[in-house]
């Protein structure tokens, strides 16, 4: 076999090893989320720079590993998805840029929870997934916008706001303007800080109401109706509620 042949089955087969390959990156994306937050605590010592450059490591096996796969490379390379890649690489690899950019690994986090391989799998795996898919992704919506606004904060204020000396400091500030609360014991000075602020009210609100809908809403389970496309049904519907149609939904019997 080929190396792009056995790169092919590693990130698009169904085999035990797939399987599980696509678990350790979901994993190793979500340390990584964890560590930029943990690093903030400990800007400029050695130790941090000696793993930022292991995760660039592990990061440049992955990006070229799926350019070798994909049948665009050129168009991989420069897709938005590989930018952030190449950006955080480029942060984790070159000393006198730390760990800045680090966080945009996010973005790669959220385009692998919503790939049809990784989705498939976790349906097929975890009960719980396939119940609350649509209230499980608006969580991590949610929490992926706090994550990188708070990264976006802490990484434009550190160094020149003095209330901002740590990633709990971003994150409190956030928090308090996504919810509109709005302490007012730490701001961000100047047209960019209130535009970001701004920003932050208008689509972290969105989000969490869009949580609130999910969650409060009725149960549904999605399956594409065969006669009129009709996605979201009652998780016991025989028939589509639209059309009359036959259904036949998976499920697990009576619980």
């Amino acid at each position: 076999m080929t190396i792009r042949s056995r790169l092919t089955a590693l990130y698009e087969g169904d085999s035990s090893y797939s399987r599980a390959y696509s678990y350790f990156l979901l994993i190793f994306d979500i340390v990584m989320i964890l560590y930029v937050i943990t690093s903030s605590f400990f800007l400029g010592s050695r130790a941090i720079e000696i793993i930022d450059a292991l995760l660039g490591v592990v990061i440049i096996f992955d990006f070229f590993a799926r350019l070798i796969v994909s049948r665009f490379r050129i168009r991989t390379l420069f897709s938005v998805w590989g930018a952030a890649d190449l950006v955080v690489i480029l942060s984790l690899l070159a000393p006198i840029a730390g760990e800045g950019f680090a966080f945009l690994r996010v973005v790669r986090t959220f385009r692998l929870l919503r790939s049809y391989h990784l989705l498939k799998q976790l349906r097929g795996d975890f009960l719980y997934f396939r119940r609350n898919e649509a209230t499980i992704f608006a969580v991590l919506n949610l929490g992926l916008f706090i994550f990188v606004t708070t990264a976006l904060v802490f990484e434009t204020q550190h160094g020149s706001n003095p209330r901002i000396q740590n990633y709990a400091d971003a994150l409190y500030f956030t928090v308090t303007t996504l919810t509109t609360t709005g302490f007012g014991d730490i701001t961000l000075p100047g047209a960019t800080g209130r535009l970001l602020s701004v920003a932050i009210m208008i689509f972290g609100v969105s989000l969490f109401v869009r949580l609130i809908q999910v969650v409060f809403r009725p149960p549904k389970v999605e399956y594409e109706c065969k006669g009129c496309g009709l996605l979201r049904h009652d998780p016991d519907a025989i028939h589509c509620k639209h059309c009359g149609s036959l259904l036949h939904i998976p499920n697990e019997g009576s619980s």
